[in-house]
């Protein structure tokens, strides 16, 4: 009898680490909260057989050598092949995007930035997030001589803007209206339209999880339909 109720037990299930870079709002706003832990709560209700997951930060470099060493143990939240070189998407197994987002160049309506018109702004300082590549974009900066000034978030790089430390600055759209949200600068702040590919976020499985990949893509493929995520994602918009 007793190796009968063991054999009915449910399976202990398998947790895995979903790894983030992100430490900027809306995306990571504290520990518990931000789309991303959003994100990992609303995978955990799902139930998926066997599978729980955890969020856990690793800092970008640390986390592309991890990949490239295939030592990565876990997942990583919120990445696009272009940022991996892996546009075929081959290197990785990658999940449907969860988000769309796009680049806006910003700066301060006293000094305004005119994307069309670089030349006139020659050695300007355009405030970047250290480790990001901006397709379309990078070429724009090389081309018209712009200083590419790093810093380690998109939310330190408008913190720059407002001081004037930097011209302008490159960002996702949903950071700057979260920023506008929580700061009252949005009559102080000139925003341009970028050309260039969308940011897609989506979930990047190395390919020793390819069960983890099985199991996970469907539940991201069927979120557009799902009026629960479009309620959690509507929160930081």
């Amino acid at each position: 009898m007793l190796l009968a109720l063991a054999g009915a037990a449910p399976l202990r299930a398998e947790t895995i680490t979903v790894y983030t870079n992100a430490s900027f709002a809306p995306l990571m706003i504290d520990a518990g909260h931000g789309l991303y832990p959003d994100m990992v709560d609303y995978l955990n209700r799902q139930n998926l057989p066997g599978l729980s997951f955890r969020l856990e930060h690793m800092p970008r470099k640390r986390l592309q050598v991890t990949l490239e060493e295939q030592k990565l143990d876990g997942i990583v939240i919120g990445m696009m092949p272009q940022w991996f070189g892996d546009e075929a998407q081959k290197k990785y197994h990658w999940t449907l995007p969860f988000i769309f987002d796009s680049f806006v160049l910003v700066s301060t309506a006293a000094k305004p930035f005119n994307y069309d018109l670089p030349a006139a702004q020659d050695g300007a300082r355009i405030g970047v997030t250290l480790g990001y590549v901006y397709p379309g974009i990078d070429e724009w900066i090389v081309l018209h001589k712009l200083q590419r000034d790093d810093a380690p978030t998109e939310e330190k790089n408008l913190e720059k803007l407002v001081l004037g430390r930097v011209d302008a600055v490159i960002v996702a759209e949903s950071v700057l209206r979260y920023f506008i949200k929580t700061h009252p600068l949005a009559e102080k702040l000139k925003v341009s339209a970028l050309p260039g590919q969308q940011t897609e976020r989506r979930f990047l499985v190395p390919h020793a999880n390819r069960e983890v990949y099985e199991r996970l893509a469907p539940v991201i493929r069927k979120l557009k339909d799902d009026p629960v995520w479009q309620s959690i994602r509507a929160r930081y918009e």
